[in-house]
């Protein structure tokens, strides 16, 4: 594999998604830091394969002959740019397009931090007109969110500053990172292996950061959208997990038990949506994944260079922004018993 001068790769995954892959690839290509492109294709049946070899001759392409979704998407580029000598690595999704300034800007705040793993971006929905994330935040009641989204004051948060975690749609990590926590755990497939992966860096002393002059714009929902009960599958499986992974021990039934009460919560509303089989599935094989992690969650715990204090301030100690019914439930309990308290929002 030739090595791009910047040494610097992205990586798409991609499955069935030939109608967005020209768009974002044309993105990447336009870059003002020019990169080594990567396509990791799930098995798509769609042409994607055959686009990227008309079209795209200095894209790099893998071929998996199933769908292992996000995580197991990303993972093989990763290697790949592991195994090239790369200093950083940028997984990007098919259903996005860059900024031409995108990847010099996030590559620029690695080069001038060498304490930050991952740079996050602002990344917009695909028009422009309202925020996807300006980075994660983990909740105390061990719910991540993405900050800012469906905001419509794309200038609101313009300012650099330190976060939990990165999305993976359109982000940047420091390699070296990676080969001291590890790459994305695919047990997760989809949803929350980013902040899985961001929050175990934050465990083992490396901080992420928004740049918001980093900019892309995103389709949301482009890919999972074709799946019924996908969301809530892979939701109610990987939440869990999560949490059980990352939470320090002294915290961890802090968060546990306003956790339940959410889950428990979601599995219901999803089971009154008609969503049962997607349901069961997810938190049968959530607690499975619980059960049978005790390994992963020892490895990482005892690999933890930062105290349980610093991980506890950086959490969000109130529910996410948009937790509707679990705020309603909240108030009524508040209500009912006289208390309540202060939230401490980031």
């Amino acid at each position: 594999m030739e090595r791009s001068s910047n040494s610097v790769a992205v990586v798409v995954p991609n499955w069935n998604g030939a109608d967005s892959l020209a768009a974002c690839l044309d993105s990447l290509l336009k870059q003002s830091l020019s990169a080594h492109i990567i396509v990791v294709d799930n098995g798509s049946s769609d042409g994607s394969v055959e686009l990227i070899k008309r079209d795209f001759l200095g894209v790099e392409l893998i071929k998996q002959n199933t769908n292992k979704g996000y995580a197991g998407g990303v993972n093989p580029g990763f290697r790949l740019a592991i195994e090239g000598g790369f200093d950083y690595v940028a997984p990007f999704n098919n259903d996005a397009v860059a900024d031409p300034s995108w990847l010099e800007e996030l590559v620029g705040y690695l080069d001038a931090h060498s304490e930050v793993g991952i740079a996050a971006c602002k990344l917009l929905n695909a028009d422009g007109s309202a925020i996807d994330s300006t980075g994660d935040y983990y909740t105390v009641w061990g719910l991540p969110y993405p900050r800012g989204r469906g905001e419509t004051d794309v200038d609101a948060y313009d300012a650099r500053t330190e976060i939990l975690a990165a999305s993976g749609g359109a982000s940047l990590y420091r390699v070296s990172m990676l080969e001291q926590i590890g790459l994305f755990d695919e047990d997760f497939f989809a949803y929350y292996e980013d902040v899985d992966l961001s929050f175990r860096a934050q465990l083992a002393g490396w901080k992420v950061a928004y740049v918001p002059a980093a900019v892309a714009y995103h389709q949301i929902g482009a890919t999972s959208s074709r799946l019924r009960g996908f969301t809530t599958c892979q939701t109610l499986k990987n939440l869990p997990m999560l949490l059980y992974k990352n939470v320090p021990r002294r915290y961890l039934w802090r968060v546990a038990w306003r956790f339940i009460l959410a889950d428990t919560l979601f599995f219901w509303r999803a089971l009154s949506r008609g969503l049962v089989w997607p349901a069961f599935k997810g938190t049968f094989m959530g607690k499975w994944r619980v059960l049978t992690g005790f390994g992963k969650r020892r490895r990482i715990q005892r690999s933890k260079t930062v105290s349980d204090e610093y991980i506890w301030g950086l959490l969000v100690h109130d529910l996410p922004p948009k937790a509707a019914a679990l705020r309603r439930l909240r108030a009524r309990w508040w209500r009912l018993t006289g208390t309540g308290k202060q939230s401490n929002k980031r």
